[in-house]
């Protein structure tokens, strides 16, 4: 049974039946969730007179607090299942299997909206698949919460 869950979410709030899943999946395995979030690499920002801002540093930290934020709210709608918060910056798929390894993730669980083709060749998702030492879980947004057939 999957003790070490890592969950990877981008910054798009992900759909009640997904967080219900997830949330029912981790206490009735009495699992761990890693929730993880992979931001682009910072880069520092410059006015339109090329003057610098904020340098590549600090950007990273204020990408990283607003991600943390993010996780944190998901965090609170898990109801007391013990979750663990990353966010790391680089390439998504290439960070995810990396912190599945770290984690010693026993499952991965990723998202999908029902729209969307998830397994697209070369997108993240199948990289994950093709790639993941741990088992992947698609968990797709029931029909009412993606407003399509």
């Amino acid at each position: 049974m999957a003790k070490r869950i890592l969950v990877p979410l981008s910054q798009i709030e992900p759909s009640d039946s997904f967080v219900t899943a997830i949330r029912d999946l981790a206490r009735g395995a009495g699992a761990t969730l890693r929730l993880l979030h992979v931001a682009p690499p910072a880069e520092h920002v410059t006015d339109v007179n090329g003057r610098v801002i904020a340098y590549t540093d600090q950007e990273t930290l204020r990408l990283e607090a607003e991600a943390r934020d993010y996780l944190e709210t998901i965090a609170v709608m898990l109801d007391g299942i013990p979750v663990e918060l990353v966010v790391r910056f680089g390439d998504p798929a290439r960070e995810i299997l990396a912190e599945a390894d770290a984690f010693a993730a026993d499952l991965i669980a990723l998202g999908a909206e029902r729209r969307r083709r998830f397994l697209k060749l070369g997108g993240v998702a199948e990289q994950i698949f093709r790639h993941a030492d741990a088992p992947v879980a698609l968990l797709r947004a029931g029909r009412h919460e993606s407003g399509g057939r």
